[in-house]
């Protein structure tokens, strides 16, 4: 007999959106996902709101494309994943929070979850409702109900108070531009309910109904190599906070990182009066400007102060003392007061050969966001601790020399967004986020992947790879 009880809360992972503005599965791979309409009429999928194709969709009504955008990232689901019992996912777009300057644009998961039932890999262990069908050879969902709740956005871009201008796109050809790219959003979004999801309570460690999930045996605190299975509640409440010391030691996603994920963007440190910052240290590359590649980018680093407080935020022309610092060096600047890219192009206007971000949280390193054809330096992003060491040792600088070099180039013993052992790491924030932490890939993979808690613009509606690390993920816990 099967244990299962529906879920006392959705575990939904909400997407805040943060714009960086081998085959898998063989031939025979094959699952039906049915797409189950939750809209009343006129609303959601059921909008009657004329519209124009666009991108290969043809749909002459806003609802009509949501639906036809929807079915084309369930196809490729579909075409993906194999299971004899077809996956209903119950869908709409409805109000869901926003603001002038983020969103959330969607929401999913699984309606129910189930231990113990036939065929079942793991005894007292927790599944999503579509695996353990799929795993069972049966649908164990309740009759009438779908194994999958999907909620999206309506109001994003159609509302001043929702990210006016930044729409979804509906076409299909990935040409979104400056909106954002629904089929994604829809990839994205099904991943979670299909199982790209802990049931255990993040923010308190506990598992749910005092059951383990399948997603718990591969997460791996990287600083004592503890599974969260091994842990105690405590334990699993610091791990998901602990900044980035959360990995996946899956055996499917460790064998095809290598062929999914390019170099590590690194800063390395040297000179005379390098000290305790000399060596590498990782950071997150910009969406603008030169991408970094083998051949570094160096220069001696200088700090931009314009500040009472010493700080440097390079928001308006700089200073000549500044302007003679930084140019034909990499000019340091503080985060915060203005875009990245005004920062970016205030420094390269001064002659900066390039531009490093201190950040001022703790948080881990994450990219730089934002999007700017004029910025034609690279850009990167260092952490806060860093940040400060560098400061430190350069306090006893000349006005043109820091006696400290810098150079923007690629680690190529270290693959983007893995630990040590190149096991990719998962999201966990310095400060616990609902729907976001643990459930995630680490922000700063590269390339992007599809499972980020915020949806960039250059993904590709691939799930596989060797573009993506989605579906090695879902076939580490059962697919």
């Amino acid at each position: 007999m099967s244990n299962k009880r529906p879920l006392l809360r959705q575990a939904a992972a909400a997407l805040a959106l943060a714009l960086s503005c081998c085959a898998i599965g063989g031939a025979h791979a094959a699952a039906t996902i049915t797409i189950v309409n939750t809209n009343a009429p006129n609303i959601g999928f059921n909008d009657p709101t004329p519209v124009q194709p666009v991108g290969g969709n043809s749909g002459r009504t806003l609802g009509a494309q949501r639906l036809i955008a929807f079915q084309q990232a369930a196809d490729i689901w579909g075409r993906t994943i194999t299971s004899p019992v077809p996956v209903r996912v119950a869908a709409s777009f409805e109000p869901l929070p926003c603001d002038a300057d983020g969103a959330v644009l969607g929401s999913a998961g699984a309606l129910e979850v189930f231990a113990d039932f036939p065929n079942a890999p793991k005894a007292n262990t927790w599944y999503p409702g579509a695996l353990a069908s799929k795993l069972a050879r049966t649908d164990l969902a309740t009759p009438g109900e779908a194994h999958i709740r999907a909620r999206f956005n309506s109001r994003l871009g159609l509302f001043p108070d929702c990210m006016p201008g930044s729409g979804f796109y509906l076409g299909l050809d990935r040409k979104a531009g400056d909106q954002i790219d629904l089929v994604a959003v829809l990839l994205h979004e099904l991943a979670h309910g299909l199982g790209f999801q802990n049931f255990t309570d993040e923010g308190t460690g506990e598992f749910f109904l005092g059951i383990p999930s399948i997603w718990d045996y591969f997460l791996v605190d990287i600083r004592n190599n503890k599974a969260w299975i091994n842990m105690k509640d405590d334990e699993r409440r610091r791990s998901a906070i602990g900044g980035a010391t959360l990995s996946w030691n899956g055996e499917r996603v460790y064998k095809v990182t290598a062929q999914v994920l390019a170099a590590q963007p690194n800063l390395m440190v040297s000179g005379m009066a390098a000290g305790k910052a000399g060596g590498s240290h990782d950071v997150g590359e910009a969406s603008f400007g030169p991408q970094l590649g083998q051949n570094a980018v160096a220069g001696e680093l200088m700090p931009v102060v314009d500040q009472a407080n010493g700080s440097g935020l390079a928001c308006t022309p700089l200073s000549p003392a500044n302007a003679l610092a930084v140019r034909g060096n990499i000019a340091l600047v503080d985060r915060g007061a203005c875009p990245f890219v005004t920062k970016a192009r205030i420094v390269q206007n001064a002659g900066a050969r390039g531009m490093v971000v201190m950040e001022n949280t703790s948080d881990p390193v994450s990219p730089l966001g934002g999007t700017d054809p004029a910025v034609r330096i690279p850009a990167v992003r260092i952490d806060k601790a860093t940040g400060q060491q560098l400061k430190s040792v350069m306090a006893r600088r000349s006005r043109t020399s820091s006696g400290v070099t810098a150079s923007l180039g690629l680690d190529p013993n270290k693959l983007a967004g893995t630990d040590l052992v190149r096991r990719i790491r998962m999201y966990s924030p310095e400060e616990y986020s609902p729907g976001s932490s643990v459930s995630h890939y680490s922000v700063d993979t590269k390339p992007n992947q599809l499972m980020e808690p915020a949806i960039n613009t250059d993904l590709l509606h691939d799930v596989i790879p060797p573009h993506d690390l989605t579906y090695p993920l879902l076939q580490d816990i059962g697919w």
